[in-house]
């Protein structure tokens, strides 16, 4: 089929979305292929903070939760408003030895969380944790909600 593209003058390279190709090695729990994937992505649009995003999520999924913190926090020096690495990074202190650094992290998620419908399960979590750090009890927080709610 190269020998036709060359004669028929396509000689272009087909190009590889690597950003998409994470994505669903990611929704696979291929972590580390994913991982991967996105650093190649990273290659081609160096600094995004979208992929930066994801290479933390597959940091943490393989264990590796301080190059996670690293990675959200490297966003959010970039975008202090990115409320996916505030939120990442704000589980991933809550598991620390200083969980109570994950308040500022929850409350700055929920100043700008995403009000897309997927993401209504990962509010409710960031208020329901939010309440229990804080020792509160009301109605929207009462009830944790369970990991299929999240995922």
């Amino acid at each position: 089929m190269a020998f036709w593209k060359k004669i028929l003058g396509n000689d272009e390279p087909e190009r590889i979305d690597y950003y998409r190709e994470g994505v669903d090695l990611l929704a696979a729990g291929k972590f580390h292929e994913a991982l991967t994937s996105f650093r190649l992505a990273l290659k081609e649009a160096p600094g995004d903070a979208i992929v930066l995003q994801q290479i933390a999520i597959c940091y943490t999924r393989i264990g590796m939760t301080e190059e996670a913190a690293k990675t959200y926090r490297h966003v959010l020096q970039r975008d202090p408003t990115a409320a996916g690495a505030h939120y990442g990074l704000a589980f991933i202190l809550l598991r620390s030895e200083h969980p109570e650094e994950s308040i500022r992290h929850l409350e700055a998620f929920l100043s700008n969380a995403p009000n897309e419908a997927d993401a209504g399960p990962h509010v409710q979590h960031a208020r329901w944790t939010l309440a229990q750090l804080r020792g509160e009890a009301h109605d929207a927080a009462t009830k944790q909600p369970g990991p299929d709610d999240l995922y």
